[in-house]
């Protein structure tokens, strides 16, 4: 049976989560920029849980889904520190985690503070220093004129109404970078899942997050047909045998 609640922060925000009680390795959904914990992958690891009678939670970080908050003034420095809450107050022992686009690089972040704890990790088009390295370098003129200007653009989506990129989630994510530097210190077991078609996240730029991971036990598989959401039930069933290699 799966539970729900807010947690309270210091800041009186609230981050609302669901969790499932069960046997072994807590899993814990990170969801990707934009996204909550109701997407087609949270849910159907929900219903895995359940069946399975495994520990999961997932949440919403700060300004997304379910959790209070204005999006505009989230950061990373702001989600990484809603995932390392949900970690502490609501699981205990070891952790399985499974993130999603800019989730694979929340979960990167939350890893490397507690790797005692982390089984394994199961990254899905993970997307480490998309501030810089992906959005960054699309942001057209006019888009870098307003955030000259205003601090804020509009950033145009193909999923829905334009949503604000701030100068503030773009500074604070530089911060954060973890590739094109030194080896990243994770040695646990990683599975990344990637979408060769992914208009969002170039598989080239998850195999060099692949490539930067300090461990050896890393293995990158490539969707050649595979979009960014690899929702399509065999996308799902690729991504639940993936999960249950740390069971």
């Amino acid at each position: 049976m799966e539970t729900s609640g807010l947690l309270e922060r210091p800041d009186g925000e609230r981050v609302a989560w669901k969790k499932v009680d069960g046997d072994g390795p807590t899993v814990v959904w990170l969801g990707g920029f934009k996204s909550d914990m109701t997407g087609t992958k949270a849910q159907a690891l929900a219903e895995w849980a359940e069946r399975r009678r495994r520990g999961y939670v997932r949440f919403d970080y700060f300004g997304h889904g379910a959790s209070t908050g204005d999006f505009a003034a989230g950061t990373v420095s702001r989600w990484r520190r809603d995932a390392m809450a949900v970690m502490a107050e609501l699981t205990q022992g070891d952790l399985v985690l499974v993130g999603s686009s800019m989730g694979g690089w929340i979960a990167c972040l939350a890893a490397m503070v507690i790797p005692e704890r982390i089984r394994g990790m199961v990254l899905v088009a993970p997307a480490p220093d998309f501030t810089q390295k992906l959005m960054g370098p699309e942001i057209p003129p006019e888009g870098r004129a307003a955030l000259e200007a205003d601090g804020v653009w509009m950033r145009p989506s193909e999923y829905g109404d334009p949503y604000p990129i701030t100068r503030n989630l773009l500074e604070d994510g530089a911060r954060w970078s973890i590739l094109g530097g030194e080896p990243i210190p994770l040695e646990m077991p990683v599975r990344i899942l990637q979408g060769g078609a992914d208009p969002d996240v170039p598989w080239r730029h998850a195999l060099e997050l692949a490539q930067a991971l300090k461990g050896e036990d890393v293995v990158f598989t490539l969707i050649k047909d595979g979009d960014h959401r690899l929702s399509r039930t065999h996308d799902i069933e690729r991504l639940i045998r993936a999960v249950e290699e740390f069971f």
